[in-house]
């Protein structure tokens, strides 16, 4: 699947950090990582960090597929809201689940402070905002169910809403945990600190059939080579749907735009990240370079032809919609790349085994909290691979 159009800002900016081979001859670990991205990255590096001999693969170069189309707007909350999600899996999961991924932005954090990333790592505000009068009551419910159960969040006002440049804000809830970071460096820098701890990376390596080979399994690329391993952990994200034959997750195309740098970071984007109650929402961050990302349009995914055909509409709108939502800040777009990414009944990731028979393992951080859903995969792996209990493995079952 072509995950992304155009060559993303990140990769503009940083083009090809590290280099690695591809698969010349018969390989074989203890654990393959499939998928070379951010999700690969972070499972990969705990993994040999527990001592566990791993071989990674990825079919593109590394970290040039949805890693590279990331915004990378590391938020706790999920995509559904937490009230409504206390309805559809119980407040016990719904609670654990923004609960955890609000504490994995800051290992994401601590993280980026032991590796020594120089992945622009920033904390923030978050600010879910309405334009629409009628979506008042409905954050209002989720701001009473968030301080119900300890989340740092402040309710703002229409008054206090457009102060913070919203021209048409009704009102906001303002979160205390939020950040951004390139996550293409994030990523690079992951696998490079591993690599020193004995992970084997290898790129443009395609894989094209897995057979179970009594108590190993047997993975052969396209140009002919096999890996003999004991477990394969699938950090494939929408590319999954290739392989786990139930309907996981409706894939959407997805849109962002970069602006010009500005000589000065507009205030309201200096230390908050924003997005709306629109459905589909849109998404606004700045960078450590002085420019404004802005994401949204999203369409149901038919395919990457269809997708890119759309982009030049797309940039249109997000351009008329930035306007109008900071009509005090000027955008010129720069940049401009398309995405495909996913949603599930319930906006929770999928972990663990599909099959308890086979010791293929997936770590599927659908939706718009990919990075802190893929960080939380990090604690859960180990107890999958070892076939130890981990709530984890009860909250994002692939039966539930």
């Amino acid at each position: 699947m072509d995950v992304r159009s155009n060559e993303p800002l990140w990769v503009i900016q940083n083009s090809l950090k590290f280099s690695y081979p591809s698969i010349s001859k018969d390989e074989s670990a203890a654990i393959t990582v499939l998928g070379g991205g951010i999700t690969g990255a972070l499972i990969a590096h705990k993994l040999v960090e527990e001592g566990y001999d791993v071989l990674l693969v990825e079919k593109r170069d590394i970290c040039h597929g949805s890693t590279a189309a990331s915004t990378a707007m590391l938020q706790y909350e999920i995509d559904v809201p937490l009230f409504q999600l206390m309805e559809k899996v119980g407040l016990t999961s719904a609670v654990t689940s923004f609960q955890q991924c609000e504490s994995a932005i800051f290992t994401v954090e601590n993280l980026v402070s032991k590796i020594s990333s120089d992945c622009d790592f920033e904390k923030k505000y978050s600010v879910w905002f309405t334009t629409n009068k009628k979506n008042i009551s409905f954050l209002e419910k989720e701001y009473e169910a968030r301080l119900a159960h300890g989340f740092q969040v402040e309710w703002l006002t229409k008054e206090a809403t457009r102060e913070l440049g919203i021209g048409k804000g009704y009102a906001a809830i303002r979160s205390r945990s939020g950040a951004v970071m390139n996550p293409y460096i994030f990523a690079q820098d992951l696998l490079a600190a591993s690599v020193k701890k004995g992970l084997r990376i290898f790129d443009k390596s395609e894989i094209v059939e897995h057979c179970k080979k009594d108590s190993a399994i047997e993975l052969r690329t396209r140009s002919g080579f096999k890996i003999t391993t004991s477990n394969v952990v699938n950090c494939t994200g929408f590319e999954s749907v290739e392989t786990i034959p139930s309907q996981l997750v409706d894939l959407k195309s997805t849109y962002a735009i970069a602006s010009e740098a500005f000589s000065e970071l507009p205030a309201p984007f200096k230390d908050m990240i924003f997005w709306d109650t629109a459905a589909p929402y849109h998404y606004y961050r700045g960078t450590a370079d002085g420019r404004i990302i802005m994401g949204g349009g999203d369409v149901p995914y038919k395919n990457a032809k269809t997708r890119d055909s759309l982009l030049s509409k797309k940039e249109k709108q997000l351009i008329k919609m930035f306007q109008k939502t900071f009509p005090s800040i000027p955008f010129i777009k720069d940049y401009s790349w398309a995405g495909t990414f996913g949603e599930t009944k319930d906006g929770l990731p999928y972990m663990g085994k599909p099959d308890a028979d086979k010791n293929e393992h997936y770590i599927l951080g659908y939706g718009g909290n990919g990075i802190t859903f893929s960080i939380m995969g990090r604690d859960m792996i180990i107890p999958s691979i070892e076939e130890m209990p981990h709530p984890y493995l009860e909250y994002y079952k692939f039966d539930r």
